[in-house]
Protein backbone atom coordinates (compact mmCIF):
# COMPACT_ATOMS: atom_id res chain seq x y z
CA UNK A 1 0.00 0.00 0.00
CA UNK A 2 1.58 3.13 -1.16
CA UNK A 3 1.62 6.79 0.78
CA UNK A 4 -1.41 8.43 -1.15
CA UNK A 5 -3.80 5.24 -0.75
CA UNK A 6 -2.99 5.33 2.90
CA UNK A 7 -3.99 9.08 2.95
CA UNK A 8 -7.32 8.68 0.69
CA UNK A 9 -8.05 5.91 3.70
CA UNK A 10 -7.57 7.95 6.69
CA UNK A 11 -9.17 10.82 4.85
CA UNK A 12 -12.00 8.90 4.14
CA UNK A 13 -12.29 7.20 8.00
CA UNK A 14 -12.06 10.99 9.43
CA UNK A 15 -15.11 11.88 7.13
CA UNK A 16 -17.02 8.75 8.33
CA UNK A 17 -15.53 10.15 12.12
CA UNK A 18 -16.85 13.27 11.93
CA UNK A 19 -20.20 12.62 10.87
CA UNK A 20 -20.07 9.95 14.31
CA UNK A 21 -19.75 12.76 16.68
CA UNK A 22 -22.10 15.21 14.99
CA UNK A 23 -24.64 12.97 15.71
CA UNK A 24 -23.76 12.12 19.38
CA UNK A 25 -23.51 15.50 19.98
CA UNK A 26 -26.80 16.61 18.86
CA UNK A 27 -28.00 13.59 20.23
CA UNK A 28 -26.25 13.38 23.71
CA UNK A 29 -28.25 14.98 26.39
CA UNK A 30 -25.33 14.99 28.87
CA UNK A 31 -23.45 17.78 29.56
CA UNK A 32 -20.18 16.21 30.32
CA UNK A 33 -20.15 13.96 27.28
CA UNK A 34 -21.46 16.38 24.63
CA UNK A 35 -18.74 18.46 25.22
CA UNK A 36 -16.54 15.74 25.36
CA UNK A 37 -17.83 14.51 22.16
CA UNK A 38 -17.23 18.23 20.60
CA UNK A 39 -13.95 18.25 21.64
CA UNK A 40 -13.07 15.07 19.67
CA UNK A 41 -15.15 16.43 16.76
CA UNK A 42 -12.92 19.11 16.37
CA UNK A 43 -9.75 17.45 16.84
CA UNK A 44 -11.08 14.89 14.36
CA UNK A 45 -11.62 17.97 12.10
CA UNK A 46 -8.36 19.64 12.84
CA UNK A 47 -7.00 16.43 11.82
CA UNK A 48 -8.83 16.26 8.47
CA UNK A 49 -7.70 19.70 7.75
CA UNK A 50 -3.82 18.51 8.10
CA UNK A 51 -4.86 15.13 6.16
CA UNK A 52 -6.44 17.09 3.66
CA UNK A 53 -3.70 19.76 3.20
CA UNK A 54 -0.79 17.76 3.21
CA UNK A 55 -2.71 15.58 0.52
CA UNK A 56 -3.39 18.88 -1.77
CA UNK A 57 0.48 19.78 -1.20
CA UNK A 58 1.75 15.95 -2.50
CA UNK A 59 -0.87 17.25 -5.36
CA UNK A 60 -3.10 13.80 -4.52
CA UNK A 61 -6.18 16.04 -4.04
CA UNK A 62 -6.73 18.12 -6.91
CA UNK A 63 -9.33 20.73 -6.10
CA UNK A 64 -10.54 22.69 -9.11
CA UNK A 65 -13.17 25.65 -8.92
CA UNK A 66 -16.20 25.30 -10.85
CA UNK A 67 -17.38 28.10 -13.57
CA UNK A 68 -20.67 30.17 -12.73
CA UNK A 69 -21.79 28.80 -16.28
CA UNK A 70 -21.90 24.68 -15.38
CA UNK A 71 -23.42 25.73 -11.85
CA UNK A 72 -26.00 27.79 -13.42
CA UNK A 73 -26.56 24.71 -16.12
CA UNK A 74 -26.60 22.10 -12.98
CA UNK A 75 -29.39 24.24 -11.38
CA UNK A 76 -31.27 24.67 -14.41
CA UNK A 77 -31.13 20.89 -14.83
CA UNK A 78 -32.47 20.31 -11.33
CA UNK A 79 -35.29 23.09 -11.51
CA UNK A 80 -36.48 21.43 -14.77
CA UNK A 81 -36.52 18.20 -13.08
CA UNK A 82 -39.19 19.20 -10.64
Amino acid sequence: MNDKLLLENYLLILKSTVEVYVHGTLESTNKDIKELLKSCLNNTLDHQKDTYNEMIKRDWYIVSNIKEKEICKALSNIQNKE
